[in-house]
C-alpha cells in the first residue's frame, strides 16, 4: 500500500493546532488544555444529482463516530438542503456547503441558484475547498466518485495536502459507475486514471464483488487494481438509527397514514416526475395508501399539480422533501422508485419488496445495477419505456413475498469502513491517530 506519496525527506508530523479559549484568571499565564481526538477525515461529494452523494458521506461518518475511532468528520457537501441533516450528524461532525451545480438530463451542468457562468462557480467552489482543507489539514481525504472533483475543482486541494505529506487519500466508488462503454469514456480517461495513481492510496468501492465487480466489468489496469477494496453494499439501517427518535412522531403529525402504504421515491426529484405522475395516478390496493417523496429539485409546477391531485385523493400524500427518507422506507408495505445507489440500499437493508424504474439517461448505471440485482431475485424491474399508472397498479396488486436479502449480499460496509480507515493511517503510528492538539488563549505565541 502506498504511504501516502510523501515527498524525499519530509517526515510525518504532528500539527499543533491553536484555539482560543477564555482565560478568567485576569493576566496570568495562558491556560494550556491537552486534548486527544481521532483522526481528521474529510469527505468531498460533488452533488449536481440529487442528494445520494451526501447521504452516503453521511452514513459513512456515522459509521465512523460509532467505531472506535471516534473521528471528527467535516463533510463538503453542496446541497441547500445539508441543514436539514444537522440534527442526523454524529458527534464531531459538521458540513461544509458549496454553492450548487445542476445537470440536466442530457448531462449539462450549470450553477443552480447562483447567477453565475459556470467558470465563476466553479472556481468559487474549487477555492473554497482548497482553503476549507487546508485549514482542517486532514488526516484522511475521502473524495466521492470523482477523483479530480466535479471540474476538476479538486486538483488544488489535493496537491496542496499532497505536498505537506500529511494526508492520506481515498476514492469512494459506489457499485456501478455505468456501462462499460460510457464509463470507458466519460470516466476512465487518462487523466482521472493519472490522478487515482497519483494521489489516491485505496479505492473502496461499496458494494459486493459477487453482485458487480467493476475490476472485471471496467478492466481496471492491473496497478489501479490493486489498490481496490470492496467494503459490501452500506446498510442504511444506520441512517434510520441515527436520526433523533423525537423526528419519527413528526411523520404521522405531517399526515401520514397511519395504517399500510406503499411508498415512492424519485432521488432528489429533477427527473422524477414522469415516475411520480404515474404513481398519483395508479389505484393502490384495498386497504392501502400511497405516499409520495417528490424530492426539493422537482419543479414547483409538477409539485404542485401532485399537491392539487392528493388534494382529490384521500388515500395519496405528497410531501415534498424528507431529510431521513430510510424511516419512510422501514414504514413501508412496498417500496417504488428510481435506481439510485442510496434508494437500493435502502429497500435492500430493510428487506422491503420494491419495483424500481431505473434512469437511463444521460448514463446506464441506474439500469446495470437493477438488472444485476433483479437477476438475484432481489427486486423488480420496471424499464422506463413501459411506465405507466396502470403497470404500477398491477404490480401493487400482485401478491409478492418480501425479499430474503442478507443471506445473499454484503451489507456490512459501515463495519468494514474503520478498519480500513485504520489501516491506511498505519494503526498508532499515524499522527491522526493519537493526535494531541494544544488548546490556548488567542494572546498566546504561536
Amino acid at each position: 500500500m502506498s504511504n501516502g506519496y510523501r515527498p524525499a525527506g519530509v517526515a510525518k508530523q504532528k500539527s499543533t493546532y491553536w484555539y482560543p479559549i477564555l482565560n478568567n484568571s485576569g493576566g496570568q499565564p495562558p491556560i494550556i488544555q491537552m486534548i486527544s481526538n481521532g483522526p481528521r477525515i474529510a469527505l468531498y461529494s460533488s452533488g449536481m444529482v440529487g442528494l445520494g452523494h451526501m447521504r452516503r458521506n453521511l452514513l459513512i461518518a456515522q459509521a465512523l463516530a460509532r467505531s472506535r475511532l471516534r473521528s471528527v468528520n467535516l463533510l463538503v457537501a453542496e446541497s441547500r438542503e445539508a441543514t436539514a441533516f444537522v440534527d442526523a450528524m454524529p458527534p464531531g461532525t459538521d458540513c461544509l456547503t458549496l454553492p450548487a451545480l445542476r445537470k440536466d438530463a442530457n448531462g449539462h451542468c450549470q450553477a443552480r441558484y447562483l447567477n453565475v457562468v459556470l467558470n465563476d462557480l466553479v472556481k468559487l467552489r474549487a477555492e473554497t475547498i482548497r482553503a476549507a482543507l487546508e485549514a482542517f489539514n486532514p488526516d484522511l481525504l475521502i473524495v466521492d466518485y470523482l477523483p479530480r472533483g466535479a471540474f476538476c475543482e479538486l486538483d488544488s486541494a489535493l496537491e496542496t495536502l499532497r505536498s505537506r505529506g500529511r494526508t492520506r487519500f481515498v476514492l469512494g466508488l459506489r457499485d456501478v459507475l455505468g456501462d462499460p462503454a460510457s464509463v470507458s469514456k466519460y470516466w476512465s480517461t487518462p487523466a482521472n486514471e493519472e490522478a487515482m495513481r497519483v494521489y489516491y492510496d485505496q479505492v473502496w468501492v461499496y458494494g459486493d464483488s459477487a453482485v458487480y465487480n467493476p475490476i472485471l466489468e471496467y478492466r481496471f489496469p492491473i496497478d489501479l487494481a490493486s489498490k481496490i477494496r470492496f467494503t459490501g453494499y452500506l446498510d442504511q439501517r444506520l441512517r434510520a438509527d441515527s436520526y433523533p427518535l423525537e423526528d419519527s412522531d413528526g411523520f404521522d403529525a405531517s399526515g401520514l397514514p397511519a395504517g399500510k402504504f406503499v411508498l415512492c421515491v424519485v432521488g432528489g426529484g429533477q427527473d422524477g416526475d414522469r415516475l411520480a405522475e404515474s404513481f398519483a395516478g395508479a389505484e393502490f390496493p384495498a386497504g392501502m395508501a400511497g405516499v409520495l417523496v417528490t424530492g426539493p429539485y422537482m419543479s414547483l409546477d409538477i409539485r404542485q399539480h401532485l399537491h392539487e391531485r392528493a388534494g382529490l385523493n384521500p388515500r395519496l400524500r405528497v410531501i415534498d422533501f424528507v431529510a431521513e427518507p430510510a424511516r419512510l422506507v422501514s414504514r413501508a408495505e412496498r417500496v417504488i422508485g428510481m435506481g439510485g445507489y442510496n434508494t437500493i440500499c435502502e429497500v435492500l437493508s430493510f428487506e422491503k419488496r420494491a419495483l424500481i424504474v431505473p434512469r437511463t439517461k444521460p448514463r446506464g448505471e441506474q439500469l446495470v445495477r437493477v438488472e444485476r440485482l433483479r437477476n438475484l431475485g432481489l427486486l423488480d424491474l420496471l424499464h422506463p419505456d413501459e411506465l405507466d399508472s396502470e403497470a404500477l397498479s398491477e404490480w401493487m396488486g400482485r401478491d409478492l413475498p418480501a425479499p430474503v436479502v442478507k443471506e445473499r449480499i454484503d451489507l456490512g460496509g459501515h463495519l468494514v469502513i474503520p478498519g480500513l480507515v485504520k489501516e491506511i493511517l498505519g494503526g498508532d503510528s499515524h499522527a491522526g491517530w493519537s493526535k494531541v492538539r494544544e488548546l490556548e488563549t488567542p494572546y498566546a505565541i504561536h
